[in-house]
């Protein structure tokens, strides 16, 4: 391929895995406006959906597009996942409910999902020698730059975009198409549809009569179904735990089905490692955990992936429920924490040329930690310049466990198996992720409920709360709403604290696997050692192939 056309369709590849780190970060900032808008706040548990379908369905598709990249080859399957996110992104802003929303969000992650893996294997077919690592390089922090981005964009449409104002000039006051082009979020998801046509426009072109090498197999249908039964039943089982049944309802014991919920969760896993164990070419292959620092990667990466969840939606419910901020106010928040990760991330790729991989883990690991616990310090009197300086020393922590752990995975496993390797820690995050997300939502669900029960358990109920100079005015009164919100506030505050320090628990979990990682990279050391006998040492002892191990990003 012409090298001007490479790089053309390296940008559209590029192009592909940003959309892909957008869109969790700017629905994140969207998702307070889309419940308040597609049910409201007693709905927790099922508009956490909006996000967890996602994760799940990216999850159970992430390994298995790798995986088919080798069979079908890289170009079609680019070019579809593309044309999903698309489609998906449209249904998603044209959604009139909450369920709408969510099977939109699911038709979105099946292209998600697919591009970074099928870009991150495009790339490494389209360049070789050098160029293969700062190609790679490219795809992984265009990822993280869309997620840096997306606080940035959410808030900008969710303050600029004013759907309701142009169709009152235009003298629509109602109908399918005010249905369809009102409220802002909308545009939160519309966005993408250009930029995914743009791309799927020059895709097309720049890959006419190119693909990447096809092998025979089969690809593990059957593992990647009872993979995804397993993390969907038990997302739902976490989800679940808390809720209370209506009186009088006949139906079966919400406990109970979390319960069993848990139970077909832990046995599709079973099924789906014992599948594994027998097939050569698994959907996740166990064999991988065989390895201690393999283990060890994977571990710490579903750990830091629970705390970064509860981190980024946690500072968005925070901002919205307690603080009541704006979009400004969310950019703020979010836009500190995303853009500190991907500092982060970049950072560590260089850290590790000087440092041992337990090192920088640790340090990213401490740095996490401590952003966590100063999250839960916060009050309804915090401050958005702390909230902002909070969240950023903890994204700063999580970007620089990023290059140590994948790169001590893919040593571990060595080159035969880099892509199986990188998918599976990638997968241990985004599970991590969406765990994180289900224990919020149940946390927060009950207490939701057990707030309103408070208030409105009885026609006086509210009478107990507010301060007693207000005790004899009605529930609508403008005083009385002001107490209540101020202390609904606290109560908020409250919950998510209590949630912000259960993840820096879980973030602490991970130093031990974190220490396990070892030292300076194998790769790295191998070739400065080659180096140095071919007389190529550089001044910081980093020889001229040390640029390989941008290859673990």
């Amino acid at each position: 391929m012409d090298r001007r056309v490479a790089l053309v369709l390296l940008a559209v590849l590029g192009t592909g895995v940003f959309l892909a780190g957008l869109e969790l970060m700017i629905t994140a900032v969207a998702l307070p406006a889309i419940v308040a808008d597609l049910g409201s706040w007693t709905e927790l548990r099922h508009a956490s959906w909006i996000i967890n379908a996602y994760l799940l369905v990216y999850v159970g598709t992430m390994p298995l597009a790798g995986r088919l990249t080798d069979l079908w080859g890289a170009r079609r399957l680019f070019l579809a996942a593309l044309v999903l996110f698309t489609l998906g992104s449209l249904l998603a802003g044209m959604s009139q409910g909450l369920d709408q929303l969510i099977a939109a969000r699911a038709v979105q992650a099946l292209g998600g999902g697919a591009l970074v893996p099928v870009a991150t294997a495009a790339a490494s077919h389209l360049f070789e020698g050098h160029d293969r690592p700062r190609a790679l390089g490219v795809i992984g922090a265009l990822t993280f730059l869309g997620m840096a981005a997306g606080p940035f964009l959410g808030a900008a449409i969710l303050d600029a975009v004013r759907p309701d104002a142009a169709l009152a000039r235009l003298g629509i006051q109602g109908g399918l198409l005010a249905d369809l082009a009102a409220p802002s979020w909308r545009y939160v998801f519309y966005v993408n549809v250009p930029i995914g046509v743009v791309a799927l426009a020059f895709g097309w072109a720049a890959t006419e009569g190119w693909d990447t090498p096809r092998a025979r197999a089969r690809a593990d249908v059957a593992g990647a179904l009872l993979f995804t039964l397993a993390v969907g039943a038990v997302l739902l089982g976490v989800t679940l735990l808390g809720e209370r049944g209506a009186p009088g309802d006949a139906g079966p014991d919400p406990l109970l089905v979390s319960a069993t919920l848990l139970v077909l969760g832990a046995g599709a896993g079973l099924a789906a490692a014992a599948l594994g164990l027998r097939r050569p070419d698994p959907f996740l292959d166990p064999h991988l955990f065989a390895d201690r620092v393999f283990s060890s990667a994977a571990l710490v990466s579903l750990l830091t992936g629970y705390g970064f969840a509860t981190a980024i939606v946690g500072s968005a419910v925070f901002v919205d429920r307690v603080l009541y901020g704006g979009p400004d106010d969310q950019r703020l928040a979010l836009g500190a924490l995303a853009g500190a990760t991907a500092v982060g991330a970049l950072a560590s790729g260089w850290l590790v040329r000087h440092w041992s991989l337990r090192a920088v883990t640790a340090l990213g690991l401490a740095a996490s930690v401590a952003g966590l616990a100063w999250m839960g310090t916060w009050t309804a009197a915090v401050t958005y310049p702390l909230i902002a300086a909070a969240g950023g020393l903890f994204g700063l922590g999580f970007g620089l466990t990023v290059t140590p752990r994948s790169t001590a995975a893919v040593e571990a496993v060595g080159r035969a198996r880099f892509g199986a390797a990188s998918a599976t820690v990638t997968v241990a995050r985004m599970i991590g992720m969406a765990v994180g997300l289900a224990v919020l939502t149940a946390y927060g669900s009950t207490a939701i409920a057990r707030f309103s029960q408070e208030v409105f358990g009885s026609p006086d109920a509210y009478r107990q709360i507010v301060p007693p100079a207000l005790a004899d005015r009605p529930l609508h009164d403008p005083l009385v709403v002001g107490a209540l919100e101020a202390w609904a506030a606290g109560k908020a505050a409250e919950t998510m604290v209590a949630l912000f320090l259960v993840a820096a628990g879980v973030t602490l979990a991970a130093v031990p696997a974190g220490v396990a990682l070892g030292s300076r990279p194998r790769m790295l050391r191998d070739e400065t050692a080659a180096a140095a006998a071919a007389g190529g040492v550089d001044g910081d002892g980093a020889g001229s192939g040390g640029s390989e191990p941008t290859l673990a990003l």
